[in-house]
């Protein structure tokens, strides 16, 4: 079988260049890129933070990164501007409106932009939802998830087996590459996987398996 040559810096950087062009919801012109060793470094100004989001995103689905240096910085423009009174009002009816989340176990303090959310909720899959619904709030430059997880206690092969199974079912089961350790409800997933959609994959499956109280991912990208 012919090996595949590895992508130099800068094929690299002219593909992480056209995927954000290619992505509708990234203004690729606000954004600047350096790739080194396969590491992409981010640069610039941002409009919101779903746009810095998504830039991070587009760069890590990019054949050939390993990492992702986020040096982007949020500047709303002065018509999306808010005071955190209404940033703080309109991320409460964000939390309210989302049937995933248990609003009236969430709090929030929110500063200069920046989203603060605590409070305790049953599955690590509720915190996870509980920052998406924040994110996309007019005003959020940033959003800091201090929710802890009071799971009910299931037993670590259990959560193991349900996480492999999981990536039987949505990846093409590269968990031979991966190390999946529980201990007191908290997920240590290491190991490489050879892109970033196989490591979403892998976050959604120990995010949603019952049981799970926190979730480290210490995985790696090596394509």
């Amino acid at each position: 079988m012919a090996t595949i040559a590895a992508k130099s810096d800068a094929q690299i950087k002219t593909d992480v260049l056209n995927e954000l062009k290619w992505d509708p919801t990234v203004d690729e012109t606000e954004v600047g890129v350096q790739v080194r060793e396969g590491v992409v470094t981010m640069t610039g100004h941002v409009s919101s933070y779903p746009k810095k989001l998504a830039g991070i995103d587009a760069a890590h689905r990019v054949a050939g990164v390993r990492d992702v240096v986020d040096n982007l910085a949020v500047r709303i423009p002065s018509v999306w501007v808010r005071t955190d009174e209404d940033v703080a009002k309109a991320v409460r009816h964000g939390l309210t409106w989302d049937v995933l989340v248990p609003d009236d176990r969430i709090t929030t303090t929110v500063a200069g932009g920046c989203v603060t959310l605590e409070g305790n909720v049953e599955s690590w899959a509720q915190r996870y939802d509980a920052e998406r619904a924040v994110q996309r709030v007019t005003g959020v430059k940033s959003v800091v998830n201090h929710i802890t997880v009071n799971a009910t206690s299931v037993s670590p092969e259990t959560i193991r087996r349900q996480i492999e199974e999981a990536l039987d079912r949505q990846t093409a089961r590269e968990v031979r590459r991966i190390n999946v350790s529980v201990q007191d409800g908290v997920v240590t997933l290491s190991g490489s996987v050879r892109s970033w959609t196989e490591k979403n994959a892998l976050e959604r499956a120990a995010y949603y398996s019952p049981g799970v109280k926190r979730v480290v991912d210490n995985t790696t990208v090596d394509p």
